[in-house]
């Protein structure tokens, strides 16, 4: 007979769902096999029961943004002779990579390992990672995270294009993990030659890969792809040694552009989007993209702020995600949602947000049948939040201001910081 377990708490919140007062879960295999209050299960099932009185059960939470290899970032930064001091985006980009020019392959396993753990000691159980180097995905296998892993395209020149998109290819062919996934990330619209996009809407139709794009982080993207000006023409293009591919600008905006080469479908994560138009918003609207929003590495960066608003009017639907420790302060969600809920005061619900962690990303990533809800045949990831006593009445605004998480369980097993172990 398969081993199974009652988990019970004070409350047992999912989103678009009201509370569950004694909620409980029933986890048999690492799946949720049951949802109910706790004494409609202990009649129901002959199982232990483990309760947490004063706590909320919530599902694990999805990060749909990230650059788990940047975590150790601060500290790369901090050994190097680069002068980190950006003031500008495009500053940003150039010390970045000054500073990874500076990196060896053996630097990049235990920034991931790392930022591995920071996801799931802040209650993050899946992630849509942006991979440069597609050797890396067994580090992410390895991990307890579910999700997708976007590995990274981008290049002017053909040959570097075809390479990453070769090596990309092939770590797909290789094989995924059970709980993570594959998909493609072409960086940006000024990162990866027009000539290549309709190679990466075929490579990505054919192998039913998904995409993850950078869009319209920065002003400077914006004026770069209309007319070929600014700062990303006269800094960044130099530094990176591709002058010769300037002169041809878009004369669109970088949605338009990549709507022309059919890279927005209901596959597609636009992520950032802060400088988007009314025009562009209902383009991405009209093909069912996704948009991941990144609001701390967006305020970091000095980039501005996403029309929320906008977005939340057409109803296009939104994620959240951390970005990297290159432009933020942490890997918690918990984090990046109460700092959405604090710039976007009207704007954004704290079921808004509680949804674009859970139900949103798990959406935007593909992953919807397994994560993002505590519901019967997903897998038993969840949270257990405390500091959350009281009714009924707010009781999911006291969590997402002011809940503190006690436990994590992956599969039903407690994560214990870096291994995990049956209750």
């Amino acid at each position: 007979m398969s081993e199974q377990v009652i988990h019970a708490a004070s409350w047992l919140i999912n989103p678009e769902a009201p509370p569950v007062a004694g909620g409980a879960l029933l986890v048999r295999d690492g799946v949720i096999a049951d949802v109910g209050p706790l004494h409609v299960l202990r009649k129901a099932y002959s199982a232990p029961v483990f309760d947490y009185p004063g706590c909320v059960l919530l599902p694990g939470f999805v990060n749909a943004h990230t650059h788990l290899e940047l975590t150790h970032f601060p500290s790369w930064r901090l050994r190097s002779q680069v002068d980190y001091n950006p003031r500008r985006f495009t500053d940003w980009i150039i010390q970045l990579i000054k500073i990874a020019r500076g990196l060896t392959p053996e630097d990049y396993p235990p920034s991931i390992r790392e930022g591995v753990r920071m996801c799931l000691e802040s209650g993050t159980t899946a992630i849509g990672d942006v991979v440069t180097n597609p050797a890396m995905a067994e580090l992410y296998y390895d991990s307890y995270l579910a999700g997708r892993l976007y590995f990274e395209l981008l290049g002017q020149e053909q040959s570097h294009f075809t390479g990453k998109l070769a090596d990309a290819v092939a770590a797909v062919q290789r094989g995924e993990s059970q709980a993570l996934l594959s998909g493609l990330s072409p960086h940006s619209p000024y990162t990866i030659a027009p000539e290549y996009m309709a190679t990466i809407r075929d490579v990505s139709a054919s192998h039913s890969l998904p995409l993850a794009i950078h869009l319209s982080e920065s002003r400077s993207e914006a004026d770069f792809m209309f007319d070929g000006t600014g700062e990303l023409a006269s800094e960044f293009y130099p530094f990176v040694g591709w002058e010769r591919f300037l002169g041809h600008a878009a004369r669109c905006s970088s949605t338009e552009l990549l709507d022309r080469y059919g890279l927005l479908t209901p596959a597609s994560l636009a992520i950032h989007c802060v400088h988007v138009s009314v025009a562009d918003a209902r383009i991405l609207k009209s093909r069912g993209a996704h948009i991941v929003l990144c609001p701390r590495s967006n305020e970091l960066l000095d980039v501005g702020r996403a029309p929320v608003h906008l977005f939340t009017k057409l109803g296009i639907p939104l994620a959240l995600g951390t970005d990297s420790l290159a432009s933020n302060n942490s890997l918690s969600l918990w984090d990046e949602l109460r700092f959405a809920l604090e710039i976007f005061p009207n704007d954004l619900t704290e079921q808004d947000v509680f949804r674009m962690v859970t139900t949103g990303s798990a959406a935007a990533l593909g992953i919807s049948a397994s994560c993002g809800l505590l519901e019967i045949g997903r897998r038993a990831d969840f949270q257990v939040v405390g500091n959350c006593d009281g009714d009924e009445g707010g009781v999911l605004e006291r969590v997402m201001r002011e809940g503190i998480l006690r436990e994590l369980f992956l599969g039903g097993v407690r994560y214990e910081g870096g291994t995990s172990s049956g209750v």
